[in-house]
């Protein structure tokens, strides 16, 4: 059974820094992954990937530079390291994997940014 449980999320001052995980069971998280995050009152908004055998990362404009997504295959967890956070960053985020990116299906970890 596929399962995916994210944490790290938590209220941080604007310029701080957070580190996400998402711990993966019922599959490898060697395959695609992504992040992806939902502001209050907005859609689903694609944060950050990795592709699967050259962990090639990509992101979204509004945060390249500033988070960086890993994975430890040993512990089957994937990471997204957010520094200088904004508070344009508040949202839920979800860890999800390919193919269906824009279908979580955990229930995601808060970050808030505000002072």
């Amino acid at each position: 059974q596929v399962q995916l449980v994210e944490s790290g999320g938590r209220l941080v001052q604007p310029g701080g820094s957070l580190r996400l995980s998402c711990v993966a069971s019922g599959f490898d998280v060697t395959t695609i992954m992504y992040w992806v995050r939902q502001a209050p009152g907005k859609g689903l908004e694609w944060v950050s990937s990795i592709n699967a055998g050259d962990n090639v990362s990509h992101y979204a404009d509004s945060v390249k530079g500033r988070f960086t997504v890993s994975r430890d295959t040993a512990k089957n967890t994937l990471y997204l390291q957010m520094n200088s956070l904004k508070p344009e960053d508040t949202a839920v985020y979800y860890c999800t994997k390919h193919p269906d990116w824009n279908s979580p299906r955990s229930q995601g970890t808060q970050v808030t940014v505000s002072s």
